[in-house]
């Protein structure tokens, strides 16, 4: 365990000019209802690069710190504390500070860790897990036995969306950019694979699965919206979480919309209220945390790196060179 008093100063990363560095700075103190925890590492998240450039700024009324997932020990509970202890470990979403050696937390928000899960592993858990738990579940109550259809795949969230549908029986189809990512989907539990580079995804689906799909979970958007309600079925639900693809929807067929009754979903995880973290987070950790330990989910990493490297691992995924999750690691101790 690291015991750093509480007067020294921590580092962190901080970005000037779109340059990022290891800095020090004073450590958060914990509210009533927070715990402060020890970071040993900490996950690496497109929303990172959106707020360095200045495209995605944070809540207000937190830290400015990058950083929306951690995982490490517990080493200060506030007076209406009641799940966690000393030592305990944990991780969780942050909505904001993750990339510093200490942060706080709302104690509603961090869950227990497996004794098989590493620290390294727990950092890229819990935004991309609960992100598709919430696509999948809270937003497009997906049932067992539907087909879906997840937008970059290889993706960490991709890549966990595939495991929590394939444990709800359901059909998987993806779309990757390589042969390698498609490998990847495959091994997860991908039944269909598209290289969007090579094949039309409308073209690909409506050929396999003459019912096209029932859900898609999409983090383009632009001129994929149009041709997501192309393959979808009666009913069917998209779950947009992003919009790499830009942010304008051309040609918009509001009758196809109509007539086949489809729902279109627009979200986000880091904006929510603190209640519904919590809700989402202990309804999570009920249901799959012990998944994780029994080996029927598992966080997909790419690579890990100190925090020294944290700008390669920006690089690395803003050349959509990542194959899962990228994460960091103090390496002080």
């Amino acid at each position: 365990m690291r015991h750093s008093n509480s007067v020294n100063k921590e580092s962190c990363v901080h970005y000037i000019d779109n340059n990022l560095k290891v800095v020090k700075t004073h450590p958060p103190t914990h509210a009533a209802h927070q715990v402060l925890i020890a970071v040993e590492a900490f996950g690496v998240n497109r929303a990172d690069i959106l707020q360095r450039q200045g495209k995605y700024p944070p809540p207000q009324g937190e830290s400015e710190i990058l950083g929306l997932e951690v995982a490490g020990e517990v080493i200060g509970c506030g007076p209406s504390v009641t799940r966690w202890k000393l030592g305990d470990r944990v991780c969780g979403l942050v909505a904001g500070g993750g990339y510093a050696q200490k942060v706080v937390v709302n104690e509603q928000h961090l869950m227990a860790l497996p004794d098989s899960l590493t620290m390294s592993a727990a950092a890229g858990l819990s935004e991309v897990f609960l992100t598709a738990y919430q696509a999948l579940f809270t937003i497009a109550n997906i049932q067992a036995g539907e087909r879906v259809l997840i937008h970059a795949g290889a993706s960490g969230v991709g890549l966990a969306a595939i495991q929590l549908a394939k444990l709800h029986q359901c059909d998987v189809a993806v779309t990757v950019s390589s042969e390698k990512k498609g490998a990847v989907c495959k091994a997860y539990g991908a039944n269909l694979i598209v290289n969007y580079q090579q094949q039309d995804f409308v073209n690909e689906i409506k050929s396999k699965w003459q019912h096209g799909v029932d859900v898609v979970v999409d983090v383009v958007g632009g001129d994929y919206i149009p041709r997501n309600m192309n393959v979808l079925n009666m009913d069917g639900r998209i779950v947009c979480l992003s919009m790499l693809g830009g942010r304008m929807v051309e040609q918009f067929d509001l009758a196809r919309l109509l007539a086949k009754r489809i729902t279109l979903f627009g979200s986000t995880l880091r904006n929510r209220s603190q209640q519904y973290k919590a809700k989402l987070t202990r309804e999570f950790e009920a249901l799959y945390m012990k998944k994780f330990a029994s080996g029927e989910l598992k966080v997909p990493l790419d690579a890990v790196f100190k925090a020294e490297q944290v700008a390669d691992a920006h690089a690395k995924l803003e050349a959509n060179d990542s194959v899962g999750k990228l994460v960091c690691y103090w390496d002080d101790k």
